[in-house]
């Protein structure tokens, strides 16, 4: 039988813990710091590439991701450097996406210049918002017309761009948000995430709105009206909804991205990286040391990873329909029960369908517009326990 994870594929992610500021409502792991000496993280993460070599030998790589934090920070000879040894250490696709996370403050045409050398040909701005206002209020060091120099140098270096723009943000009108999003799909290439403000404990906005001083959020009811647009104003422009928050033209999803939605394995590389390894027939759930001077110590030590535990076949198939789901190609109803054959009964099956959250076709289960809204109680029907 075909080790599962092979169904989605073998990634590298690398985290680059450092930013130029905190924005109030990120929850990520990235940290505010003077002064960095690259040369050290740059040791560090060649190492941890080499015992992940030996770990996993033969394997065909198809993509790697510089997540942060903001990569874009990064000395693009250092890019230059890990890039090599991954080549060194594994077959690589022939199609390799190598995608970097930038902010638009941080973009130097020169700079790009050299990334693109260095072997990254897609780039991921976080643009946020097409509003001032509203990015002061998101905390971000950019403003409109900086996002749009941003874009216009990285599509004229790279052979794939995207961006993020965040929506249901304060104070923000149906009408508002339809403008802003016409504005966006005109000035995109071929990707777009779309993710609607989530207020996390831990973040300046949690704390705020705890305290009840964050002002202006929308309802329940009017954040699904934004969503509803979103997808109607996406798949008009050609822009499918391939995910839950992610549109692209055909043929220019994000390939990194789908190794995690498809169950595929990726390595977690830098500080709170995650990553889901399989080895001989056991896969693992691993978690890096997300303090930065601890990570860095401990991959001197050996043990970068705070913990690698073994995923039972429940725990995959469960996992396979919580990010699967969120696909519009949906899962194949083959490959959960080869997990878990008690999985997908058909009574929970034939309830999921009466109530128009699910479809089932060619032996594979996809949720429908309403479905996805309501994800997690989809899950917890079909899976035993």
């Amino acid at each position: 039988m075909i080790e599962d994870w092979r169904h989605g594929g073998f990634g590298l992610y690398i985290h680059w813990p450092f930013c130029e500021s905190k924005c109030p409502y990120c929850d990520f792991n990235s940290h505010v710091q003077a002064k960095i000496d690259q040369k050290q993280w740059l040791k560090a993460y060649l190492s941890e590439i080499d015992r992940y070599g030996n770990l996993l030998p033969n394997r065909l790589l198809n993509s790697v991701f510089f997540g942060g934090g903001t990569p874009s920070l990064m000395q693009p000879e250092l890019v230059g450097q890990i890039l090599d040894r991954v080549h060194e250490t594994w077959r690589t696709a022939n199609d390799l996406e190598v995608t970097l996370e930038a902010n638009p403050s941080s973009v130097e045409a020169e700079k790009f210049s050299k990334f693109a050398k260095a072997g990254v040909n897609r780039v991921s701005l976080g643009v946020q918002a097409l509003d001032d206002s509203d990015l002061k209020r998101l905390g971000r060091l950019h403003s409109a017309e900086d996002a749009k120099t941003a874009l216009n140098i990285a599509q004229s270096t790279f052979e794939r761009v995207s961006f993020d723009l965040i929506y249901a943000r304060q104070d923000q009108s149906l009408s508002a948000w339809e403008k802003e999003l016409e504005e966006a799909l005109l000035l995109a290439g071929d990707h777009l995430s779309l993710y609607q403000l989530t207020i996390e404990p831990g973040t300046a906005f949690g704390e705020r709105d705890a305290r009840g001083l964050l002002k202006g959020l929308p309802s329940e009811d009017g954040s699904a009206d934004m969503f509803e647009l979103t997808q109607k104003l996406c798949q008009f422009a050609g822009f499918d909804a391939y995910e839950v928050s992610n549109h692209a033209k055909p043929g220019s999803e994000s390939r990194h991205n789908l190794i995690y939605w498809r169950g595929g394995d990726y390595i977690g590389i830098g500080p709170g990286a995650h990553g889901r390894v399989t080895l001989g027939k056991t896969r693992y759930a691993t978690e890096c040391w997300s303090q930065p001077s601890k990570w860095l110590a401990e991959v001197d030590s050996g043990t970068p990873e705070k913990s690698r535990d073994p995923l039972s076949y429940l725990d995959q198939a469960s996992e396979l329909l919580l990010m699967g789901l969120r696909l519009s190609e949906g899962v194949s109803l083959d490959r959960v029960r080869s997990l878990t054959p008690q999985a997908l009964p058909e009574a929970s099956l034939d309830e999921l369908r009466q109530l128009d959250l699910i479809t089932t076709k060619a032996r594979t289960i996809r949720t429908t517009f309403k479905g996805r809204m309501m994800l997690n109680a989809v899950v917890r029907t079909l899976m035993p326990g």
